[in-house]
């Protein structure tokens, strides 16, 4: 979880930096990809107890808004694209 969870601002700042928007979206898909590992890996902490009801809870929410994030982002270099 921890390496998942890293690597998503990792992924940020590596495809912002990239000079094309093509390349910056292929990290944005990475890093989404990532959120959906966390969001797997998350819900498998719960079904093996490492994680209790009220902690997914907060984690599932902060995934969903980041996932949110992401796809704004996604958004706005794909119209740089055309």
């Amino acid at each position: 979880m921890r390496r998942a969870a890293v690597s998503i601002p990792s992924n940020i700042a590596e495809g912002i930096g990239r000079n094309t928007s093509k390349d910056t979206i292929q990290f944005l898909y990475i890093l989404r990809g990532s959120s959906y590992e966390l969001e797997t890996q998350s819900y498998l902490g719960f079904d093996l107890n490492y994680l209790q009801q009220s902690e997914i809870e907060q984690m599932q929410s902060k995934i969903t808004h980041c996932k949110k994030l992401l796809n704004g982002l996604i958004n706005y270099y794909q119209t740089k694209l055309q």
